[in-house]
């Protein structure tokens, strides 16, 4: 609906709503609360010169926009106690054109201080509001670790009262370097907690190696919530379902296991069953670990996604595993070698269907260009049919090269299938490097240098001639070889990840967990 201004006694009614969270915290025996502020949302529309509008008490100079907030302040202390603590939180910058601007929020700050009700302010960025702004609520791996300490020390220098900051904070080192040169007096951590809630004791006690760190994909935590679902992680999927794996339960017998495939499901599986008390062989065929995590990592701004292997890889020195690379299990490998149980965790290839012309040398796998095994003519047409990270990362690295780039996607729009925290983002990226995207896109075939679409609306034809390279990002055929070599064979095997069905890494580390708890 069309915005409009709250009538008084809403405004009276959602003060009290404040206020009686607070008494509720109080008596549950909290020792604060921190009022929201920020990102956009109605404290701060009414902080906002720009979004309040009103004409009242609630409005025009910078004590009417503050009334609302200082109502909830002075209501939330009326019903509590002069030593519970209230804070807010507030954006430093919301990163929208018409959102609040570094000046006016130091302006807020310092009023709020001189008032001497609250007993901190805690920094962070960003607006729900705007595209623009919606990215630093929940900051992806693109943006640079603890990037708002230097924000927050501008606010410290012109307060008495303690000032916290969040916002890309994944690893304990980050937060003592802000602590250390006087940035900020506490930091905030939320996705890093939820990839690692060990955290804390490990930094106490000096294993800060030991971290599980966050590398701020967003797929499980914020990417589910989106969808209503419960939030988890990638990484550490126990989380959202402890539960269900509260206890890792030791083995009754212990077995020898060999896990076949060295990408996440594989690793996370060899981790777990170690950890329980088997012994466990990872056998990688490449001269890697990571499977599709280390192809992943070479999309522009995707980088930190190499993290998961090595928190993988650590798992897994910790747990025992023994570690085998440069090696493919066959039937005839196997033959004299102890093993109770085998996991086949082999993973997936880039799909290439049937059509017309696919065959030829200007037609490209999206793994090949991204492990730069092959030259891109200056004009490209990428072929997407997930509408995932690949086909904007590959649109973006061949862009920054030099090509001129179009990204036909069989969706609605580019990225369609990741959070939109990150995806609206990544399409401007694409905008600035002059990427021209077509969507409702389906590949029919090529025919050099001419590429056939068909408009997954209309049934009509795309026809696009002077084109150098086709890249195919199409998904994923599972890898099901070794099931196929061992079917009839007396060997326990059961199959996890991509082999069983191409999804992310998401889906796959969790399928390592189950299968290493279950065994």
């Amino acid at each position: 609906f069309q915005p409009y201004p709250m009538p008084t006694d809403l405004v009276s009614e959602v003060v009290e709503s404040f206020a009686e969270a607070a008494r509720r915290a109080f008596e549950a025996g909290c020792d604060g609360i921190e009022i929201i502020g920020s990102m956009g949302y109605l404290v701060a529309q009414f902080l906002n010169p720009r979004t309040n509008l009103r004409r009242d008490e609630y409005g025009g100079s910078l004590d009417g926009r503050l009334k609302f907030l200082r109502d909830i302040i002075a209501e939330s202390r009326r019903r509590t106690s002069s030593t519970f603590l209230i804070g807010v939180r507030i954006s430093a910058d919301e990163m929208d054109h018409d959102g609040l601007r570094p000046k006016e929020i130091h302006e807020i700050c310092r009023a709020l201080d001189e008032d001497g009700q609250i007993g901190f302010l805690d920094i962070i960025a960003g607006s729900a509001a705007s595209v623009a702004g919606w990215i630093h609520v929940v900051p992806p791996m693109f943006v640079k670790h603890g990037y708002l300490a230097a924000s927050a020390r501008a606010i410290k220098e012109q307060v008495q009262v303690p000032v916290f900051v969040a916002g890309r904070i994944n690893q304990p080192q980050v937060a003592e370097q802000i602590l250390a040169r006087g940035e900020a007096d506490l930091c905030g951590m939320n996705r890093a907690l939820i990839c690692d809630p060990g955290m804390p004791g490990k930094a106490k006690t000096g294993r800060s190696n030991h971290i599980r760190a966050c590398i701020g994909c967003n797929q499980a935590c914020i990417g589910r919530a989106q969808k209503g679902l419960g939030i988890s992680c990638i990484q550490n999927p126990t989380s959202g379902r402890e539960l269900e794996y509260a206890k890792l339960p030791p083995v009754t017998k212990h077995k020898q296991i060999i896990v076949a495939g060295g990408g996440p499901a594989g690793m996370k599986a060899a981790a777990v069953a170690a950890k329980r008390g088997h012994e466990v062989l990872l056998v990688e065929r490449d001269q890697w670990l990571g499977g599709q995590a280390r192809l992943a990592q070479r999309l522009p701004g995707r980088e930190e996604f190499g993290g998961i292997i090595d928190n993988l890889e650590r798992e897994m020195i910790e747990a025992g595993v023994t570690v085998v690379t440069n090696t493919s299990i066959t039937a005839e490998w196997l033959q004299g070698k102890p093993v109770d149980v085998l996991i086949g965790a082999t993973g997936a290839a880039p799909y290439k269907p049937d059509l017309e012309g696919l065959c030829q040398p200007h037609v490209l796998t999206a793994w090949e260009v991204l492990e730069d095994e092959v030259n891109v003519g200056p004009s490209v047409a990428i072929a997407d049919w997930r509408s995932d990270w690949i086909g904007i990362g590959v649109a973006e690295k061949l862009a920054r090269a030099g090509s001129s780039v179009t990204l036909f996607v069989n969706a609605a729009m580019a990225g369609e299938t990741i959070e939109n925290y990150t995806r609206n983002h990544y399409l401007g990226r694409l905008h600035n490097l002059n990427v021209k995207i077509h969507t409702h896109a389906r590949l029919f075939g090529t025919d050099y240098p001419i590429v056939y679409f068909q408009d997954t609306l209309t049934d009509e034809p795309i026809v696009i001639d002077e084109i150098d390279t086709l890249v195919l990002s199409l998904g994923h055929s599972a890898d099901q070889t070794l099931e196929r070599e061992l079917a009839g064979s007396n060997i326990e095997l059961h199959s996890i990840g991509d082999c069983v069905a191409p999804r992310t890494a998401e889906e796959a580390v969790y399928d390592g967990l189950r299968k290493g708890w279950s065994i």
